[in-house]
């Protein structure tokens, strides 16, 4: 594993799930998100969060989904796909890569020139957090319970462990924002 550098920027994850841990509903429904809910002292909305983003690893079906929104929430900030499937985007700020996990957080890495990495999708998320590189987690958690659907975490071979920063509403929600640890506490 490599730690980062000062001049080498975080890997970070924001996203929203629900209770039960669950970050889409069955057949990737997003319905069950809140829309127009504003972040609380402390919180951070995307716009913030981008602000300090300097390269998105995005999973394959992420891509797949939010390429297909009205809006682009990027902006110009490159975007990295993973995916070893046929792949065309119409943006010039997007491109896709294949390859292990760890050679595709520092392609991103190099992309972002010492800004952080927005690594984005269940999967990508899962095997970031497997390898150990997350740096840091973002969660808005929406009151609801799923019982089904994208989960955010996968079974592990080993702990990981983050510390809490206090958490800071947003509307109707809660986001937490967990920092990893290199020890046991």
């Amino acid at each position: 594993m490599s730690d980062h550098t000062e001049a080498q920027g975080r890997v970070r994850a924001f996203l929203a799930m629900s209770i039960d841990g669950y970050i889409a509903g069955p057949d990737d429904d997003l319905s069950w998100l809140p829309m127009g809910d504003l972040p609380g002292p402390g919180a951070l909305d995307l716009e913030q969060f981008m602000a300090g983003i300097g390269a998105i690893l995005m999973g394959r079906r992420t891509w797949d989904i939010v390429a297909g929104f009205d809006s682009w929430a990027y902006g110009d900030t490159p975007v990295i796909v993973a995916t070893n499937r046929p792949f065309t985007s119409d943006r010039d700020t997007v491109r896709c890569a294949g390859g292990p996990i760890e050679e595709l957080i520092d392609l991103a890495l190099t992309v972002a020139e010492g800004r952080d990495v927005y690594v984005d999708g269940g999967v990508m998320v899962q095997k970031t957090l497997e390898i150990d590189r997350l740096d840091e987690l973002i969660a808005t958690v929406v009151p609801v319970v799923l019982g089904g659907g994208v989960p955010l975490f996968a079974p592990s071979a080993a702990a990981k462990h983050f510390r809490f920063a206090a958490p800071a509403p947003y509307g109707s929600m809660v986001q937490l924002r967990a920092s990893r640890t290199r020890d046991a506490g």
